[in-house]
């Protein structure tokens, strides 16, 4: 039996790790609650073991897809009623034989070794495979489950002291007189218990523009679905896109649905996959929109510096962009190239104004820069 236990320890593993590459977040306490499910059934039906394993590793409506794959490819396809399970992505798929739970009396005629009792089952992800992969390398596959984890780096962003205070339990902080005073009641006007409060923080506003031209297109479209995780996530977020010109797109960013906002954004947008106007652009962004930015934003720049319009333009309104922000980040796909120089001449005129320069061009440079905000952007 301590066979068959070994087999089916390593069967949950690579169930479990199948599910963590299409996306679902699981752990070891997940995998230790599917042993238990088990051995509360009787484990030799397929069926039952179907249904205890699906209750112990979803824990909502969209994981139930990915574990109707995974399971399937990990103990063998059940006959369903219901409709067929989503192919998993080429980047999710483990390459497992399609066999049931073995039973003991095989595994005893197999002989296996004697030190069985001590493997431990490994789990693989293809996240840390797509971390560090270049967004313009990706396969289809790779970039539909990369979409689901840019999605979850935009919830994280920066924040700010409010003018608003809210109730503190740590002594120190601001004394609470009124409720200082309204705790006394208690106590016959006696201020025994002694109530404080502390500045509450907000999310500081944010703005983006990126940078949809021809030589951005491997990146544009990927960017734009973070964008639009920002704007559907948060309200004070702004969006713009320009080639030779600039188009706010945070009204067609809205929405529930991602994939019907970025299309509507790319509608939107006429000079997709054109030009650059690097400095024309923010012109129009410093002039038009300058009230909707504010001061105290967080200006989030993606573009690769290639630009055709004047040095000098370019200048003054990167510098007038940078007094009107909190910051100032510039994300260029192509510093991520070994050996890379900023040589070109949009980058030379506005690297003296940006804050931080990041590479933005894979999920491991968009979760530096989501480190950078939640860390106060020093």
């Amino acid at each position: 039996m301590r066979e068959w236990g070994v087999a089916v320890t390593a069967r949950l593993a690579l169930l479990v790790a199948s599910m963590r590459a299409g996306g679902v977040r699981l752990g070891v306490g997940d995998l230790l609650t599917a042993h238990r499910a088990l051995a509360a059934i009787d484990a030799s039906s397929p069926a039952d073991a179907y249904l205890a394993l699906r209750s112990a590793l979803c824990s909502k409506h969209a994981d139930l897809e990915v574990f109707d794959a995974a399971f399937d490819a990990t103990f063998g396809a059940l006959p369903r009623t219901t409709k067929p399970p989503v192919e998993l992505p080429e980047a999710a798929r483990l390459v497992v034989p399609r066999v049931g739970i073995p039973d003991p009396a095989a595994l005893r005629a197999a002989n296996l070794p004697s030190d069985a009792e001590d493997v431990v089952p490994a789990a693989w992800s293809s996240v840390e495979v797509l971390r560090e992969t270049d967004f313009a390398e990706m396969s289809d596959a790779e970039l539909a489950v990369a979409r689901r984890l840019v999605r979850r780096i935009a919830l994280r962003g920066p924040l700010k002291q409010s003018r608003r205070t809210r109730p503190s339990r740590r002594r120190g902080a601001h004394a609470d007189l009124r409720a200082t005073v309204r705790e006394s009641m208690r106590y016959g006007g006696e201020p025994i218990e002694r109530r404080w409060r502390r500045p509450a923080t907000k999310h500081r506003p944010v703005v983006f523009v990126c940078d949809v031209s021809g030589s951005m297109e491997p990146y544009a479209r990927m960017l734009v679905v973070y964008m639009q995780a920002w704007v559907a996530a948060r309200r004070q977020v702004e969006a713009f896109v320009f080639g030779t010109r600039l188009t706010r797109v945070t009204g067609e960013l809205g929405g529930r649905d991602p994939d019907a906002a970025v299309t509507r954004a790319a509608h939107a947008v006429s000079d997709w996959s054109g030009g650059t106007r690097i400095g024309g652009s923010l012109a129009e962004l410093n002039r038009r929109y300058g009230r909707r930015i504010g001061r105290g934003s967080v200006v989030v720049l993606l573009s690769d510096g290639w630009d055709r319009g004047e040095p000098e333009q370019l200048e003054d309104e990167v510098a007038r962009l940078k007094r009107c922000s909190h910051s100032l980040i510039w994300l260029n796909p192509l510093k991520a190239h070994p050996g890379y120089e900023p040589l070109t001449r949009g980058m030379r005129t506005a690297l003296p104004y940006v804050d931080h320069f990041l590479a933005g061009n894979s999920i491991g440079s968009l979760e530096e820069l989501a480190e950078l905000m939640e860390g106060g952007l020093a």
